[in-house]
This record gives C-alpha cells, sequence and structure tokens, in this order.
C-alpha cells in the first residue's frame, strides 16, 4: 500500500496520476470489455532448465533507464514456462486462505492527510483497472481508474466477469506473490534472471514482434485486436522463445525481485548482479517509493507509446499495489519440490 502515501489530500487529485506513472497501462475495458476473444491449445506448466552463461544486459538508444549495456554472467537455474494463472493462484488460496492485498480496506493513516480530504473508494478494498478514454488524450490520468471490488478474481472490476483460470493472475502486490512462491517452494527472479531467460541468446531488438500478445493499433483509443486478443490472453497462445517460454514478452508485465533504480549500475557485480538495496532504489516517478522493477511489458504496449515489447525493458512498479496487467512467474534452484 506504499504507494497511496504519495496521493495528495485533496479529493479532487486523481488517483490515476499518483498511482502510475510509468509506461505500463493496464486492463483494457475497450468493446469486449478486455477479454479474449481467439482460442489458444492448452500449453501444460513445467519447469525450465536455464543453462548458465553470459549476455550483453540492457539497451541503448531507446529508453534511458534500460542503459548502460554490461556484460553478466548468471548461473544456472530453472523458470516456469508461463505465467502464474488464475487457476494456479486459487489453488494457492484455497489451499492456504491468503487474502490479497486488493482485498483488504485501506488505511487511511496512509495518506497523511486528514480523513475528510481522502475520497472514500480510495479507502475500499480494490485495485488499478485501465479504461480507455472516449477521445484521444496523451495523459496517462485520462486512461486508470481505481476499481473498488477489483481484484484477482474480478479483474474488471465487481461487475465484470470473473478471472479466467488460464490466463496470468494479475491484480497482486508484491507480498502477494512472493507468499505464492514461498508455497510454491520457488521466488521471484532477480531481474538479470528474466532478461537472460527472455533473450533466449536473441539479441536486441527495437520493432514489435508479431509473437507476443501487444497493442495493435493507436494507444490508447484503436486496438484493432488483430491477433485476437484486445485484453489478456491464455498463457502459451503465442510461440514459445527459443528456450521454450512463453509470454516472457507482452500479455503481462511480470514482477521482479529487484528494487528498481533508473538504470543498471556499471558498478555492481558482473556474476549474478541485482538491483540496489530497499534504502538506495530511486524512481524518479515515485519519489520516497521503493519500486521493484518489472520486465517484458504488457498486452496493451505499443509503437506509438509504450514499446516494452523487450527483454531489456525495464520499468519501476510499486510493490503494493495491483494492476490488471501485472503478473508474475517462478524461478526455482532446483529442478522439482
Amino acid at each position: 500500500m506504499e504507494m497511496r502515501k504519495l496521493i495528495a489530500g485533496a479529493a479532487s487529485v486523481s488517483l490515476v496520476a499518483t498511482m502510475i506513472a510509468s509506461c505500463t497501462p493496464a486492463g483494457d475495458e475497450g468493446e469486449d470489455n478486455g477479454q479474449s476473444s481467439a482460442t489458444c491449445t492448452k500449453v501444460e506448466p513445467a519447469r525450465v532448465a536455464i543453462k548458465a552463461g553470459s549476455f550483453a544486459m540492457g539497451q541503448d538508444g531507446i529508453y534511458r533507464e534500460e542503459g548502460p549495456v554490461q556484460s553478466v554472467s548468471i548461473d544456472g537455474f530453472w523458470i516456469d514456462n508461463i505465467e502464474v494463472t488464475g487457476g494456479q493462484f486459487d489453488e494457492f488460496v484455497q489451499a492456504t486462505g491468503h487474502k490479497t492485498v486488493a482485498e483488504r480496506p485501506v488505511d487511511p493513516s496512509l495518506f497523511n492527510v486528514p480523513a475528510d480530504q481522502i475520497p472514500a473508494d480510495m479507502l475500499k478494498a480494490g485495485s488499478a483497472v485501465f479504461i480507455a478514454p472516449d477521445k484521444p488524450t496523451n495523459n496517462f490520468g485520462d486512461w486508470w481508474k481505481y476499481v473498488p471490488g477489483a481484484f484477482w478474481r474480478k479483474p474488471l472490476g465487481p461487475d465484470g466477469p470473473d478471472m479466467k483460470p488460464d490466463e496470468p493472475a494479475v491484480h497482486l502486490a508484491f507480498e502477494d506473490m512472493a507468499a505464492y512462491a514461498k508455497w510454491r517452494g520457488g521466488r521471484l527472479p532477480t531481474e538479470a534472471e528474466w532478461e537472460y531467460a527472455a533473450r533466449a541468446g536473441q539479441e536486441n531488438y527495437t520493432e514489435q514482434p508479431q509473437q507476443a500478445n501487444s497493442w495493435q493499433g493507436v494507444f490508447p483509443m484503436v486496438n484493432e485486436g488483430k491477433d485476437g486478443h484486445k485484453g489478456l490472453a491464455p498463457v502459451g497462445c503465442y510461440e514459445a522463445n527459443a528456450w521454450g517460454l512463453y509470454d516472457m514478452i507482452g500479455n503481462a508485465w511480470e514482477m521482479t525481485s529487484d528494487f528498481y533504480a533508473p538504470g543498471h549500475d556499471p558498478k555492481r557485480p558482473e556474476k549474478n548482479p541485482k538491483g540496489p538495496s530497499e534504502n538506495t532504489a530511486y524512481d524518479p516517478q515515485n519519489p520516497g517509493l521503493a519500486s521493484r522493477v518489472i520486465k517484458g511489458g504488457s498486452f496493451l504496449c505499443a509503437p506509438n507509446y509504450c514499446q516494452r515489447y523487450r527483454p531489456a525493458a525495464r520499468s519501476g512498479r510499486d510493490p503494493g499495489l495491483g494492476a490488471s496487467n501485472v503478473g508474475f512467474r517462478l524461478v526455482y534452484d532446483k529442478a522439482s519440490r
């Protein structure tokens, strides 16, 4: 819930503008309410062995925070071939009784303003949902809404459809993901591990890939849905990368364990590098908040706005507030439980 500490006291201040200040649009509520409209072959979950190796991490010439490019080496690990699905997260909840952050009322003391200045909806349990504007706009504050009652089972809000068990689990805070990872015997990947696996030996590129669930059309107004999906797609609808991993690019942003800073530290270790410490993390979009790194872009990334459909792409993310296009997958230090 840390992000809510940044919300200004006046009720007229937009929650959207303070919640999401980076190129990370969330779920699509277009004419199909953001739901998938194409059928896909079901992919069974599996752990994929990633061999140790080296690669050039980062990318220059697109977004400043993706550089400088550094040569790093990574020890071997295992990684899920798909994003954690709603069905898998449901199994966790049924087994443990876990209640996610988005299902809990908001503590008004987090706002650090008089209680009468806090809009009532901001104190209700909920999460961030993207709603397509009805007119052209470049202001991301016109695209977001804090929706009371939106959570992993109801990704578009209480009046919307139920989550689909074969789509990525979304509207989760970092602590929810970490709890799931502990239950599964895994962990969230470091940024370096995630990028190494996503690249699968591939060189940097800039063009929007065809084999990724991203936005076709002019964002945020026109989603042509040429790939059959205007919202989240079931996991595995697009071809796997060379190492057998699905949806590393597009569909849902994926959370990592690293704290965020705007750029890679050239002085960090070359072997198994990690991000900055919590105390030294810094997100210029959200000063005072220790953001986490998310990777891979989402189904709303488009060439005209959000060119994050690349392994090197990265952005900061409030770890205490979910959104309808941010998910995760796990890595493991052994082949099986």
